[in-house]
Formats: C-alpha cells, sequence, structure tokens
C-alpha cells in the first residue's frame, strides 16, 4: 500500500564525508518496503541540521506530506549532541520555528527524552509541532529501531495521537515499557 505522509530522518554521524551502514538506514528501508518513504540524511553539526531543515522546507514540494521528523542522535533529557557540543531542544525549537505545523518530532531511543510540561509546551508553540515522541529511557542493549517502525505505520493511518499511543501500547506494551514510550502533545 502506497501512503501518502513521509518520514524525514535526520541522523547524527561523527562525519558526513563519510559513509555509513546504520541500523536506521536498514529500519527506514524496512519501511519503504511497507510503502512508506523517507528521506534520510546525516548531519554533524548544528549548522547541518539548519541546512537540511531548509532543503527540505524550501525545496522539497511534498514537505506538507512529511509527517514525522525523525531525530537520530545522541544526548541527554533535555538536549543532543552533535560532535561532543551539547544543544538544548529550546536551541532546536528555536531552530525550527513555526516551521513544524503540524508534524510529530519523534527522537530514537539514543537519547532520553524526558521534559517537563513546561519543556514540552513551549517545544510545541514554538515549532508548531503536533507532538513530540520519543522514550524517557536509554539502553544500549535495546535499540528504539522495531517499535519506531510500528509508531510510523500506525501514524500513516491515524491521526489522533492519543490513539496512536494506545494502539502502540496495545500492540507492544512490554516493550513500550521498557524503553518508556513518551508522547507530549
Amino acid at each position: 500500500m502506497d501512503y501518502d505522509k513521509f518520514i524525514f530522518c535526520l541522523e547524527a554521524v561523527p562525519d558526513v564525508e563519510k559513509e555509513y551502514e546504520t541500523e536506521t538506514v536498514k529500519s527506514l528501508e524496512h519501511l519503504a518496503i511497507q510503502g512508506i518513504d523517507s528521506i534520510y540524511k546525516t548531519c554533524d553539526t548544528i549548522e547541518g541540521i539548519e541546512e537540511s531543515l531548509t532543503t527540505l522546507l524550501y525545496d522539497d514540494h511534498n514537505f506538507k506530506n512529511y509527517e514525522i521528523i525523525y531525530l537520530v542522535m545522541k544526548g541527554e533529557e533535555n538536549n543532543i549532541c552533535l560532535n561532543n557540543y551539547y544543544y538544548s531542544l529550546e536551541e532546536i525549537a528555536e531552530l525550527f520555528e513555526g516551521k513544524m505545523r503540524g508534524k510529530i518530532i519523534h527522537f530514537a531511543n539514543s537519547k532520553p527524552l524526558d521534559l517537563t510540561n513546561e519543556e514540552s509546551q513551549y517545544f510545541l508553540d514554538v515549532t508548531g509541532a503536533k507532538a513530540i515522541s520519543g522514550y524517557g529511557g536509554y539502553t544500549s542493549k535495546v535499540s528504539s529501531s522495531k517499535l519506531d517502525q510500528v509508531f510510523f505505520s500506525l501514524c500513516q493511518d491515524e491521526t489522533d495521537v492519543v490513539q496512536i499511543v494506545e494502539d502502540l501500547h496495545e500492540k507492544h506494551y512490554t516493550i513500550c515499557k521498557l524503553l518508556d514510550f513518551r508522547l507530549y502533545y
């Protein structure tokens, strides 16, 4: 089945000049087999994020169809790390200011997402995003890529984020609890 909602993935890597065969690429290829299209880009600086986002916004005529912005980056609760530099989610929100209207910003479990109500509301208000999601816990032993795939598939058929989360927990309760899946809206 072909879907009309796409995924834009930005993955942090040590050096964008090198090619990497990452688990993220394999996961996106699996989604493509299911008919869910995506664009995959790597970044190693905050400027790389900004450049990729600008290209997506102004040069991709399908931007309105990108429902999910998938960020695969290391970091801590309220920040991301690119080449040993930390950027707060407030800084990221300002970078995305008003540009994410109706989008879901989803973080892989390579960084925990643990926001206060004020932090999540600030991010949503500044970016215009419909929701921000990710995982409260980080463990290098369990990747979120399979659960991410299920989440993305559910987002294709359902627009109510609460229903998406309920369906995700109903189908994959154990892994949702293990990784502490979270969605702020």
